[in-house]
């Protein structure tokens, strides 16, 4: 009997030694997942979920909007240290990062989520940018092309999938669920986009103007035509450049000046009075909420949506 009670004590000190290596073990495989922006943070989050041991954490603050000018701090290099696996935008929208990167932590995993995406737009009316000789992002961004992606549907589909490849390199064994998320985030992108691009077949007017190039790729894949932007190098317009802007906008018939969030209304709003058009506020999600919920992005979309609706009217 006292045999029997020693075995089980001995069973039971096994069982607890095996959970306990286990849950070690599970700790060692946790991966550190760090998003540069809010938009690939929040497409990150959607691909990741479900995924045990893996923490999606986001870089910059959400409400930054795109870090053209962003300059890496001390809590910044702290993060990227701690890091398994960096989520960037791509096409030179980080280029503040590089070598202090590497200096920061030599194993780092990079995704790049707008890697091998075809059907790039040129940047038309973009940031003036800071250039760095050896940053390769940066070479990128000096070659012109636009790196919002994310303000499209269709794009924010493709940059998923890209997404779902770089988180399953670093986790294999995760590949199945990165994969199926991906898949399933795709497919209500690309529906959305669907629905916005039938939308626009309806408007009565699909002619815009727009802040800078944030909406290229949303005006391309549903529908809009840009026949202006209003703050092509992120600053206010001359009073040349306004009057300019005003013939332009009377020639083309545009049906309304859109503004952003992430940037002053003023010369949208000033823009909208003298031509007698209206103005309102698209929301390319840029930035958002420190607490955003995982159908955030989908829901500025709807949003963006019922404005241009509202905004351009609809053939009864």
């Amino acid at each position: 009997m006292k045999a029997k009670r020693v075995a089980g004590v001995l069973t039971t000190l096994l069982t607890v030694f095996g959970v306990l290596c286990g849950a070690e073990s599970a700790r060692a495989k946790d991966m550190r997942v760090l998003c540069t922006t809010f938009p690939i943070y929040q497409i990150t989050r959607n691909v990741a979920q479900g995924r045990q041991g893996v923490d999606v954490k986001l870089m910059l603050p959400a409400s930054l909007g795109c870090p053209h000018h962003y300059s890496l701090t001390p809590q910044d290099m702290r993060k990227l240290a701690r890091a398994d696996v960096l989520v960037v935008n791509g096409l030179g929208m980080e280029e503040f990062l590089g070598a202090p990167v590497k200096k920061a932590n030599p194993r780092l995993r990079v995704a790049n989520s707008s890697q091998g995406i075809e059907g790039l737009l040129p940047y038309a009316g973009g940031h003036r940018r800071r250039e760095h000789r050896h940053d390769d992002h940066a070479r990128q961004h000096r070659s012109g092309v636009n790196s919002h992606l994310f303000a499209s549907p269709r794009m924010t589909a493709l940059l998923a999938e890209n997404i779902a490849v770089g988180l399953s390199k670093a986790d294999p064994d995760g590949a199945d669920v990165y994969a199926r998320n991906a898949k399933a985030y795709a497919a209500k992108m690309n529906a959305l986009a669907d629905e916005m691009a039938a939308l626009v077949k309806t408007l009565k007017n699909n002619r815009i103007v727009q802040p800078h190039g944030a909406f290229d790729y949303l005006a391309r894949d549903i529908g809009l035509e840009i026949v202006a932007v209003t703050q092509p190098h992120g600053q206010e317009p001359s009073a040349a450049e306004m009057l300019k802007l005003i013939e332009t906008i009377r020639e083309k018939k545009a049906g309304a000046v859109f503004t952003e969030p992430q940037y002053a209304s003023k010369v949208g709003q000033t823009l909208g009075r003298e031509t007698g058009i209206p103005t309102a506020v698209l929301d390319p999600a840029a930035s958002g909420p420190d607490d955003a919920p995982l159908d955030y992005y989908e829901d500025v979309m709807r949003k963006n949506k019922e404005t241009l609706r509202a905004t351009l009217g609809v053939h009864e």
